[in-house]
């Protein structure tokens, strides 16, 4: 494996007791989940730093092929790929905000780009699956037992949807694996001091949860603040996974500007914004 860099930054002692790290290569900056690693799974929530794209310049811009021109989006995957180490294939999908789980069982699945799903599932060696977010939160799921994996993209909507605990039922039913045994990494997304969501949204989750109202913080009538990394963390907790076994990252997307993609301020200032990456796959220097 390349040798990495530790960064430290104002989140130092913050990143360590919620189990995060920062890892530095050629201008390039990762936010992994030490944990997963360690049970042998490489990982990583991207950040906007290091690219090549204009949000403003030298931005790691990852997906959008609308807003972007595309050899841009493919440096900057390429960059952002071998920030894993080893030789890998990246599997994406077409992100609709719905519960859908696809299970990618061979490199043939990666050709089939126009399917619409919100999380993948795998356990093979050479590919990392990832899930495109800006705001959204991503979930990154190992079982170090059965050595398989899953990324999810959880909006409000896939919140509301349970697409995490989705997720865990794939990889019961395709691996035997059992939550216990999980760990997860919540990453960066829009937080619960900045995130303000409607009426909609608050009877979306009223009429899901019986519980809805502990991730509200109301600001006016008909409008709150929201906590989704707290409901997808209870979602894990409630099909199984160890409160113990997830990691949640402490960024929000929306208050860090330097460091993410935020479409809920990007768009209403510049009218276009980027895209981060959240991967997981299975450490290759295990098999070297």
């Amino acid at each position: 494996m390349p040798v990495e860099t530790i960064i430290s930054d104002d989140n130092a002692e913050t990143l360590a007791e919620s189990g995060f790290y920062w890892r530095e290569r050629s201008g390039v900056k990762l936010l992994v989940c030490k944990h997963l690693e360690d049970a042998g799974f490489a990982n990583g929530f991207s950040t906007r730093v290091g690219g090549v794209s204009p949000f403003p310049e030298y931005s790691l811009n990852l997906a959008g092929f609308d807003e972007d021109l595309a050899e841009n989006i493919h440096e900057n995957r390429r960059r952002f790929i071998a920030m894993f180490g080893g030789e890998y294939r990246l599997a994406t999908q077409w992100q609709v905000h719905g519960d859908g789980i696809r299970m990618i069982d061979s490199e043939a699945d990666l050709a089939d780009g126009e399917a619409k799903y919100d999380g993948l599932v795998s356990r093979l060696r050479n590919i990392l699956v990832g899930v495109k977010t800006a705001d959204c939160v991503p979930v990154l799921i190992g079982d170090p037992v059965t050595r398989s994996f899953a990324a999810v993209h959880a909006g409000w909507r896939g919140t509301v949807k349970s697409i995490v605990v989705r997720a865990v039922e794939k990889m019961q039913e395709n691996f035997g694996s059992e939550p216990k045994d999980m760990i997860a990494a919540i990453g960066p997304a829009a937080g619960c001091k900045n995130y303000e969501i409607g009426q909609d949204v608050i009877d979306a989750f009223g009429s899901a949860f019986s519980t809805a109202e502990k991730y509200f913080s109301p600001t006016s009538e008909g409008h709150a603040l929201i906590d989704l990394h707290l409901a997808n963390m209870d979602q894990l907790i409630s099909c199984g996974v160890p409160f113990a076994n997830i990691y949640t990252s402490p960024f929000c997307t929306m208050a860090r500007l330097d460091l993410f993609f935020s479409y809920r301020v990007e768009k209403k200032l510049y009218g276009k914004t980027g895209r981060l990456m959240s991967a997981i796959g299975l450490r290759q220097d295990e098999f070297h």
